[in-house]
């Protein structure tokens, strides 16, 4: 496993859907190629993710927010989330949960699994299988502009279909 951080939300530049970017805790090795890894998810799942990132706090409990609480009022906690596998095109999370007496897994989506590790606060996980399956290179730039533009210009021009099996 890789422990991953949210590098950003952005929306797909062709499609308009929301796209999460994840990449490694760890940095890359001087002069090698930074790798993302790019995960397509829904509008009210990146929409909670960014509110959880800036802190947001809304007077009603969101899903994730209700999730979190039903946990913790369950006597559970959140120890991270994982992204699991890539199945076509599709991919699979876990949330690790552990309790007084026991550590279990529940199936999630990643970007459910994922709104819900930032309002916890935990760590977040990648399969190393799907990593090298499905992170992209973003050549490292010097100039903090001429990187965001040539991220711009991936998002262009990249499909979600490039990362099916």
């Amino acid at each position: 496993m890789i422990e991953v951080r949210i590098a950003s939300v952005n929306a797909d530049a062709v499609s308009g859907q929301p796209v999460l970017l994840l990449k490694p805790l760890e940095s890359e090795p001087a002069g090698t190629d930074e790798r993302l890894l790019p995960i397509w998810i829904g509008q009210p799942e990146a929409s909670a993710i960014v509110l959880a990132l800036q802190g947001v706090e809304l007077p009603r409990p969101m899903t994730h927010d209700l999730l979190e609480n039903l946990i913790e009022e369950l006597s559970h906690v959140v120890l991270r989330v994982e992204v699991t596998r890539l199945d076509a095109g599709t991919y699979f999370a876990a949330i690790v949960l552990r309790g007084e007496e026991n550590v279990i897994a529940i199936d999630a989506r990643p970007s459910d699994a994922i709104a819900l590790a930032v309002r916890a606060s935990c760590p977040i996980f990648v399969a190393k299988e799907v990593w090298d399956q499905a992170a992209v290179i973003v050549q490292a730039v010097d100039d903090a502009e001429e990187e965001l533009e040539r991220f711009r210009e991936f998002l262009d021009n990249v499909d979600p279909s490039d990362f099916t099996s």
